[in-house]
């Protein structure tokens, strides 16, 4: 016994109801797969992306989170480093000229350049600059002697007994003349000192700049 042969081109589509039953049967099952897909297509999908961005997110803020734990971890040490390197500053800047010691302090590198054999033609202090931590002192200088006589000046400063740290502005070292052994140096060089709890505690937590001499 054979199954009769539907012929779709001659459907009534107007009248649905008059469709054999395999093709009724056919068309639900077409109808139900095309509401599936809409639905995937329209709400599946979009909740696949959004669950995809919300997964983004987590991972973002997961490794941010375990960033800061990290952080947080350190950060205890961190603060014992801090106040060990405060206080390592504080003794370094104590090794640094007080504010009563800085007069004796700049004598004695002008007489040890002319213990040394120096000529110092110009030796002038200038404006004391107030900073955090420490006060500069500039100092304007013409030195006239050998290169051996300023080597010993050099021995001889490194070896007072406060720790004199000297840096060199604007400096030059040339020889006097054609002919002449003698070396002239010529510039500005600043000494520091560092600053007692009265003056840090005036100067507040920014640096600022006075006028003593």
């Amino acid at each position: 016994m054979s199954s009769k042969k539907v012929d779709l081109r001659n459907l009534d589509f107007n009248n649905s109801g008059a469709w054999p039953f395999q093709v009724k049967v056919g068309a639900c099952v077409l109808l139900g797969l095309l509401i599936v897909g809409l639905t995937w297509y329209f709400f599946v999908s979009d909740q696949r992306i959004t669950l995809q961005a919300e997964e983004a997110t987590e991972t973002t803020l997961r490794e941010e989170f375990q960033g800061k734990q990290g952080r947080a971890a350190n950060l205890e040490p961190l603060k014992q480093q801090l106040a060990q390197m405060e206080v390592m500053l504080q003794q370094m800047l104590r090794q640094l000229p007080s504010k009563n010691e800085m007069p004796d302090l700049i004598v004695d590198v002008s007489q040890t350049a002319l213990a040394s054999g120096i000529n110092n033609e110009l030796f002038q202090p200038g404006a004391e600059t107030m900073l955090e931590f420490y006060a500069e002192k500039p100092i304007a200088l013409r030195m006239v002697g050998t290169y051996h006589q300023f080597g010993a000046f050099v021995s001889g400063v490194a070896s007072l007994p406060r720790v004199v740290i000297m840096t060199m502005h604007d400096i030059s070292l040339k020889p006097r003349g054609a002919g002449d052994t003698t070396l002239v140096l010529e510039g500005t060089v600043k000494t520091y000192r560092y600053l007692d709890e009265d003056e840090v505690a005036a100067s507040g937590p920014a640096a600022t700049t006075g006028g003593v001499q």
